[in-house]
């Protein structure tokens, strides 16, 4: 019951409604005061409820900031904040330097510090992270104690690779079978080097193997070797091949023309070296990232006068040829247009990648629908033949005698993504892709596991979330453990009791005898309840006065203007220091967990809320209240910045 309600109740009894009980009810509610006590209530923060890999981002950033203390040894040595934030950070995602670099930080969305100036910059905090945990050579947690269980990983990208740490994690024994000569996925193959670097790639697949998981290269489950032979061998099979065949461009022409390819094949013929030089006039159709990958990268290429025809970048791209490294020296710049056939601005890229390839003078051509593809006498396309749309209305209206062409010598389709099922049709849903249940199992099989882009394609941190998940199932099938329903909000959730343990503080064995005095009791948790499973903490049940307005950290960035993109293949974002790091990291809400602000204890009227001692204390475990010297005057509640306090519970 609310203050409000408790007033409407006095104003019965006072026109003459009064029960045969008024006395009790008058001593309950008196004034601003009620029966309700404040609790403290652990929910999940936004950021972490946004982000598809279900990162607990409140506790390392709490770690980052000094809040959450990490464990010390017992020789009394505390390990470093930094190897702390890591170890928890990659308790979901095994790729922080990757994520930190890469991700387009949903999670920033979800932040409630928006509802105050501007989100923390999370990605950068885990960019340091990452890059710390690299120069530093740490490790991943060890496998767990061997089952005799056997797991095959079929794909060698990152969802077989988040899978296979999951389920090492669980004592599994796990073996990824890759198609290709190296490991990574669209890590590797589909996003430009120079934002994932080979060395960070390779760093932070290598932590993974390091646990004991077994890799064999160059083999395709369904040429190479059946899916049938796997299921016999295997205890579990996870499929995770991603979706590295891209959709072609289905207007008249295109099929006709070798210099229509797609972007997935064009990025992968340059992530693996083959191509070295691109075109003089590059068009590409899509307005997702994968298309601002491929005019950025086009633009760093440029082209060459075409001195044989197997130059061409086409009989590259689909592997006729290879291009002469030496050939570069030679290469001038490309003018390359982006087509996309919506308003910019509805484009699924994010703004960051817009302005990237803005800034190195590729053109962007948007409200164009491509019609056809124009031929030259030798069958090779010359042009892109496009119409004009409105979409003022909501929905696109060609415009009446809008129609022109723009030339080109090549012509790049970013405008999907399927997976290569060859030997696999089996599995096919019919769209190229493959289904999967909740669980992320494959619902015509209960030993078969998907997850990643197969599914359907989407962020690298999908793949990541989803094969958390899948690990977990494969883990109760293996073990012939009934699937558990999934929590409304399915995360990496803080324990408070995993961290009454790492501290020592753990409550002690539950005597399973009637007995009173359970609120000092030493086997119980007292004052707290975990709600993060079915709730995310808005930012109306925040105090959001407490919180000066701080402008986010942004990370500095290598300025690439059209006349330096030629041959650049550096980074363009540069990773925050420590102090950086932790001062962005102190923007933090700590939404749903306490962050010892010391509010509640400082305008607390009765002096009923004090911390607990500091031998005992612990995050979750700063505050308590005096019951007796509580008048439920609910002051604590409406001064607290993170929302961690609800007065009462039940109703």
């Amino acid at each position: 019951m609310s203050a409000t309600d408790t007033n409407h109740t006095f104003l019965k009894y006072r026109q003459g409604q009064t029960p045969d009980d008024w006395d009790l009810e008058k001593k309950i509610f008196i004034g601003d005061t009620t029966y309700k006590c404040p609790t403290y209530v652990h929910r999940t923060p936004p950021c972490q409820g946004s982000c598809p890999a279900g990162e607990d981002i409140r506790g390392w950033l709490n770690i980052a900031r000094g809040i959450e203390q990490p464990p010390v040894d017992g020789e009394g040595n505390q390990m470093d904040w930094r190897d702390y934030a890591f170890m928890r950070s990659t308790d979901a995602n095994p790729f922080p330097a990757i994520m930190g670099r890469v991700c387009p930080a949903p999670c920033q969305d979800g932040c409630n510090r928006n509802e105050v100036e501007q989100n923390v910059g999370i990605n950068a905090i885990e960019h340091f992270i990452g890059d710390h945990a690299l120069e530093n050579k740490l490790s991943l947690r060890g496998p767990g104690a061997d089952t005799g269980k056997k797991i095959a990983l079929i794909g060698g990208g990152i969802a077989s690779l988040t899978a296979a740490y999951q389920l090492r994690r669980m004592g599994h024994a796990c073996t990824i079978f890759e198609a290709h000569d190296k490991l990574g996925g669209m890590m590797r193959y589909g996003i430009p080097g120079y934002r994932t670097p080979r060395d960070v790639l390779d760093g932070e697949i290598g932590r993974v193997l390091e646990m004991g998981v077994e890799v064999k290269t160059s083999t395709k489950i369904g040429v190479d070797i059946s899916l049938q032979r796997l299921e016999k061998d295997y205890d579990a099979v996870f499929v995770g091949i991603g979706a590295q065949a891209g959709t072609p461009i289905p207007i008249p022409g295109a099929e006709k023309a070798a210099n229509c390819i797609t972007g997935i094949a064009f990025l992968e013929a340059f992530n693996d070296g083959r191509l070295q030089h691109g075109a003089q006039k590059v068009l590409v159709i899509g307005g997702g990232d994968t298309a601002m990958d491929v005019a950025a990268v086009a633009r760093r290429l440029g082209h060459i006068a075409q001195s044989h025809e197997q130059d061409r970048p086409e009989y590259v791209v689909l592997g006729h040829t290879a291009h002469d490294v030496a050939t570069v020296a030679k290469r001038d710049g490309a003018k390359v247009a982006i087509v996309y056939r919506r308003p910019i601005e509805k484009a699924p890229a994010t703004e960051m990648e817009l302005r990237h390839v803005r800034e190195e003078g590729v053109e962007i051509m948007d409200s164009l629908v491509p019609l056809e593809v124009l031929l030259d006498g030798d069958g090779r396309a010359r042009a892109l033949k496009v119409a004009r749309a409105d979409w003022s209305s909501g929905k696109m209206v060609m415009i009446e005698g809008s129609e022109h062409e723009i030339e080109g010598d090549l012509i790049v389709a970013a405008i999907g993504q399927a997976g290569d099922l060859q030997g696999l049709e089996e599995l096919d849903n019919g769209w190229g892709l493959v289904n999967a249940n909740g669980h992320y199992q494959w619902p015509d099989r209960e030993n078969i596991f998907v997850a990643g882009d197969i599914i359907k394609p989407h962020l690298l941190t999908t793949a990541v979330g989803q094969a958390s998940i899948a690990a977990e199932a494969i883990d109760h099938y293996v073990m012939g453990r009934a699937q558990d329903k999934l929590p409304k909000v399915n995360v990496h959730h803080f324990s408070l009791l995993e961290k009454l343990a790492e501290t020592h503080h753990e409550p002690t064995e539950y005597p399973h005898v009637q007995t009173d005095g359970t609120d000092t009791a030493a086997w119980a948790v007292h004052n707290y309840e975990d709600r993060s499973k079915n709730q995310i903490v808005p930012a109306d049940q925040l105090f959001l006065g407490h919180w000066d307005r701080e402008l986010r950290f942004d990370r500095q960035e290598v300025s690439i203007g059209p006349e330096q993109v030629l041959g650049h293949f550096g980074e363009r974002i540069v990773a925050p220091n420590a102090e950086e790091a932790r001062a962005e990291a102190d923007r933090c809400m700590s939404c749903g967990m306490c962050f010892e602000c010391d509010n509640c204890i400082i305008y607390c009227p009765q002096d009923a809320v004090f911390r607990v001692k500091k031998s005992d204390r612990t995050t979750g475990r700063y505050v308590e209240t005096d019951y007796f010297k509580c008048i439920g005057c609910h002051i604590c509640a409406d001064v607290c910045p993170s929302g961690y306090i609800q007065m009462g519970l039940g109703e």
